[in-house]
């Protein structure tokens, strides 16, 4: 039996969610609907990916006997309420990283998981990409012996992106893109908490973090260096340094197709579309879908590989960052 996708928000990642859907076997996986505050956007938008079932308000999606699991795509300072909303009418959910504004917004969200006994996952595309799963078989393996070094950067110009500049919209470097390079670390120390957090950067002129370092320090003398910007193109490159060798992403660290393993270089190759995508490998968000089918076809509340204890982690590292930045402070 097919697992029905209810989309959540009309906008450019949830067409790419969509698009990568459609890649997958059309038994396994079917798009029952779609909800956008507006409804014109939301006919649009189905009409584009042939979705049956068109609505012009989230609790109209929530309230869909049809659907058994919501993509979230919406702008993430609204995942905190459209999450809960989909819960309280008995929704599993797949939401959007960063999962929610702050720590705070996060244990409520997972809170609200565990009381309704529904599946939860963050949506943390990277994780499931064939050079992520070769990555963690390596590091299983001790292939480059004991990890001490990690790096990993991604740097991108967004400053004509009003989402990302403006406080409100949920803006700054690590809430949209630090945010790959803080997971990918936590995923090599196996979600870990670090020792310490050390954060250094410069702030926009609307207060949000434009460029930032960030040095995690864990047990053992290893250590995670991490770097993000809005401001300027970097290599995005991600390395992981071990006593007996290096593994390295060359480009895309968030959304990979080729891996270095002591010099050796394998490729993998992506899904293919004919279909308009709005950024880099958005086929690749179909592995992601097919890991949530599986956690809900085993009867799973959450994710082995992208955990609700990840998450929280996750977001207890972005909000220390913020706070040492002077950009959200802990409410």
């Amino acid at each position: 039996m097919a697992t029905r996708w209810g989309i959540c928000s009309a906008g450019k990642i949830s067409n790419d969610f969509v698009v990568a859907l459609h890649t997958l076997p059309a038994q396994d996986h079917q798009v029952a609907a779609v909800a956008a505050k507006d409804l014109d956007r939301a006919k649009e938008f189905a009409q584009n990916h042939n979705i049956p079932k068109v609505y012009g308000a989230y609790e109209e999606l929530a309230k869909d006997p049809e659907v058994d699991i919501v993509y979230v795509g919406a702008i993430h300072p609204a995942h905190r309420d459209l999450v809960l909303l989909f819960f309280n009418h008995g929704k599993n959910v797949l939401c959007e990283k960063p999962m929610a504004m702050n720590l705070t917004e996060v244990k409520e969200i997972i809170s609200s998981a565990r009381k309704h006994n529904l599946f939860l996952m963050e949506a943390f595309w990277s994780r499931f990409f064939p050079v992520y799963e070769e990555i963690r078989s390596l590091l299983h393996q001790k292939v480059i012996g004991e990890v001490n070094v990690v790096r990993a950067e991604f740097g991108v110009n967004l400053l004509a992106v009003a989402r990302s500049v403006e406080k409100e919209l949920g803006g700054g470097a690590i809430l949209d893109i630090g945010c790959y390079c803080i997971q990918f670390a936590s995923m090599v120390f196996n979600g870990e908490k670090p020792e310490s957090i050390t954060a250094k950067g410069f702030l926009h002129e609307t207060g949000v973090d434009e460029t930032v370092t960030i040095i995690l320090q864990y047990s053992g003398k290893r250590q995670a260096i991490l770097t993000c910007t809005m401001v300027s193109e970097m290599p995005n490159q991600a390395v992981i340094s071990g006593t007996k060798g290096i593994i390295q992403i060359p480009s895309s660290m968030w959304s990979p197709t080729s891996l270095i393993v002591n010099g050796k270089e394998t490729k993998f190759a992506l899904p293919s579309t004919t279909k308009h995508l709005n950024f880099n490998n958005s086929t690749g968000l179909s592995y992601e879908a097919e890991h949530v089918r599986q956690c809900l076809r085993k009867g799973l509340k959450e994710s082995p590989i992208m955990s609700l204890a990840e998450s929280e982690l996750l977001a207890s590292i972005m909000e220390e960052v913020h706070t040492q930045l002077g950009v959200y402070k802990n409410e």
